[in-house]
């Protein structure tokens, strides 16, 4: 089930609120988990038997290695567990196609069918169980807990990546009040429109790009630069919207990492969660930058590596995450205090890197991805535009400036200084018109649109 669907939006929350909110406030994480688990299983009923029994193996194991019996093993045995199902699921049909390319054989793939959001649950399970391991965290108090947390629909599918440590107070007891319902209802709306109309539409009138010119090869990686942040972010925000109104407080995943003066900062603003787990659990642990300095550059190259491998089963993904290795070295051995003097250049040359890396990202092949660059940069013989591209440039040129702009805090920060004016009671009886007609425009698009899954489902 998709968060921007009307089955979703109009039957199963109001439906899940009715219930969650009758139900006595130290029983709701039962309802929460039935819901959860009927929100997993509308989207894939044949694997909620894989998270379930991720869920029943990691809590009783958790128990196991809080009261000391033998805990490293036992926590060797999870990561295991929980590394092998990854692997079989997302990486199976990858491993045998490379080893019948090396070895000239012809292994029968699998086409097995990943489990949807099995990146980001493993990930959180595994994070939980090291936690409880180094003791930062008792186990929850019950399987109904755990699995709760594991299953919480609003993060489930598409993160973002949960610690346990961060809720745990909230799982056991969590304020719910009108203030933070209708706080959460403006969050989740604010997502909804930059998935639907915004990142839908980026990706419609990407489709209709079909001439080759430099400028078109240009805005091809910019277009969906775009749309993968608002698509993504949008997501974030829904999931944070909707923790609020059931009382959970997520961190945020995305913080206007477009506008980035760097390659470095460009990853502590963007899948916030998923960069700081590979730093707490990866980076971290193999020495971070506190070793020599052969070993620090290893253990960057490992950690990018992995995000990009994490990402899915294909060379362009690895090759995306190595592509990062090259400038955040390049950054932190050689031009990066150089590059944070400059005024423009730094925000300029971090644009270009970014657009860049969503190419690769959004190309499945390496063949394809050095023609599209050679394309961007006058080495394949095409003109500069052509009347086609500037018509279509043209034509789009609106919504591309709305998405460059909504990616950046100047709303955010115009809005906050009228709330310390004397318009401060305008813009208080305009807000919530302004929510009710996004929501009747995105309800409008989605009643006409046909599917539109996120783009991070298939990670």
């Amino acid at each position: 089930m998709l968060f921007s669907s009307i089955t979703f939006i109009y039957y199963f929350l109001p439906l899940l609120f009715l219930v969650y909110f009758i139900t006595p406030k130290k029983y709701r994480n039962i309802p929460l988990l039935l819901f959860s688990l009927l929100f997993y299983f509308l989207g894939e009923p044949k694997y909620i038997i894989v998270l379930l029994l991720s869920c029943i193996i990691n809590y009783y194991l958790s128990k196991l290695i809080y009261k000391k019996k033998h805990p490293k093993l036992l926590l060797i045995i999870s990561l295991i567990y929980n590394v092998g199902q990854l692997l079989y699921f997302k990486y199976t049909d990858f491993f045998i196609t490379n080893i019948n390319n090396l070895f000239n054989l012809d292994i029968s793939l699998l086409h097995i069918i990943m489990p949807i959001g099995i990146s980001f649950f493993t990930f959180q399970i595994i994070a939980y169980m090291i936690d409880v391991y180094n003791k930062k965290h008792k186990p929850a108090k019950s399987i109904i807990d755990f699995t709760m947390y594991v299953c919480l629909f609003p993060q489930l599918i598409a993160g973002p990546i949960v610690r346990y440590a961060d809720i745990e107070k909230e799982i056991h007891k969590r304020k719910c009040s009108i203030p933070m319902f209708s706080q959460g209802i403006k969050r989740f709306i604010i997502g909804l429109s930059k998935k639907v109309l915004l990142a839908n539409v980026l990706g419609e009138i990407s489709k209709e790009l079909i001439t080759e010119t430099v400028l078109s090869s240009w805005l091809k990686p910019i277009l969906f630069t775009l749309q993968i942040y608002y698509d993504f972010s949008g997501y974030s925000d829904m999931a944070i919207g909707i923790g609020i109104m059931l009382g959970f407080h997520f961190l945020e995943n995305f913080n206007y990492p477009l506008i980035a003066n760097s390659v470095t900062d460009f990853w502590r603003h963007w899948h916030i969660s998923l960069s700081s787990w590979f730093r707490d659990y990866i980076y971290i642990p193999l020495g971070g930058n506190r070793v020599s300095k052969l070993k620090w550059i290893r253990n960057i190259i490992i950690v990018w590596f992995l995000t990009g491998f994490w990402h899915g089963a294909s060379w362009n993904f690895i090759l995306w995450g190595l592509y990062f290795v090259v400038f955040l070295l390049l950054e932190k051995l050689l031009i990066g205090k150089y590059l944070q003097k400059t005024k423009l250049l730094k925000y300029i040359y971090t644009s270009i890197i970014v657009i860049i890396s969503f190419l690769i990202f959004n190309t499945e092949t390496i063949p394809s991805i050095i023609e599209s660059l050679g394309n961007m940069f006058f080495l394949n013989n095409l003109s500069l535009t052509s009347i086609e591209t500037t018509y279509y440039l043209r034509s789009n040129l609106i919504l591309i400036i709305i998405s460059l702009i909504g990616a950046t805090p100047l709303l955010k920060n115009i809005l906050t200084k009228i709330s310390n004016t004397k318009y401060k009671t305008i813009l208080n009886i305009l807000e919530p018109i302004t929510y009710i007609v996004l929501l009747t425009i995105t309800t409008a698009f989605l009643i006409d649109a046909s599917f539109n899954p996120f783009l991070y489902f298939r990670f």
